[in-house]
């Protein structure tokens, strides 16, 4: 029995360092999306006259509501892929590269929408 003991930590301490250190098995890692997803075809539906409640029934909450300018609502999209988007082969989106801004005049209606364009034109 003494000897089994010897040989058992020896060994398991040998299976656990190797298998810490082994790539086969690589972490796990969740898709990071951060904002909404937005589309062309849902951001043209955005008009001039629309009150807030009615960007806000179309496009949800916005991302970034702005103290200092009330009347500005930015909706931002950043993406990074984990393990399952990886394989897939879901794209990196980073540095706010789909932003759409929505500006409102004083009575909280739309006036102008920017950034149609940073948008994909459909959901994948």
């Amino acid at each position: 029995m003494n000897i089994l003991k010897k040989l058992l930590y020896p060994i398991a301490i040998t299976a656990t360092l190797t298998l810490s250190a082994c790539s086969i098995f690589g972490v796990y890692t969740i898709d990071l999306p951060q904002g909404t997803p937005i589309t062309q075809a849902q951001a043209q539906q955005i008009q001039p006259g629309m009150s807030k409640n009615q960007v806000l029934y179309l496009l949800g909450s916005p991302a970034m509501r702005d103290t200092l300018a009330p009347n500005r609502w930015d909706y931002i999209y950043d993406y990074a892929p984990g393990t399952y988007g990886k394989r897939e082969g879901k794209e990196v989106i980073t540095n706010a590269s789909q932003h759409l801004i929505i500006y409102f005049d004083e009575s909280e209606t739309v006036v102008n929408v920017e950034g149609i364009e940073s948008l994909p034109a459909s959901s994948k």
